[in-house]
């Protein structure tokens, strides 16, 4: 992935009692396919997919960050897709509040 240059950049804050658990899931589900780090002691991961990269942060209390990067806009809003409906998936039990903003 480091051969790409990433330039586009989108941010969901997601607040949810369980950021911990759905980061692992994220990271463990994607690693059967892609390259996907998770580190448990820093409460952080990171997947690289063929368009781009998410990383993922639950460090704060309550509180999922999912960063992704990408080359273009189209690229990043697939990106921005695939991971909102898995964590959709995970959380079927409660209802996500997830809202894609553009990083500058």
């Amino acid at each position: 992935m480091d051969d790409i240059q990433h330039t586009l950049v989108a941010e969901a804050r997601v607040p949810t009692k369980s950021a911990r658990r759905y980061l692992g899931q994220l990271c463990k589900h994607f690693a059967h396919k892609l390259p996907a780090t998770y580190e448990p002691e820093f409460v952080t991961g990171r997947i690289e997919f063929p368009a781009g990269v998410c990383s993922l942060d639950a460090t704060a209390p309550d509180l999922l960050v999912m960063r992704v990067t990408a080359a273009n806009g189209e690229d990043l809003e697939r990106l921005e897709g695939v991971v909102a409906r898995h964590l959709e998936r995970f959380a079927f039990r409660e209802t996500l509040a997830m809202d894609w903003q553009a990083v500058a």
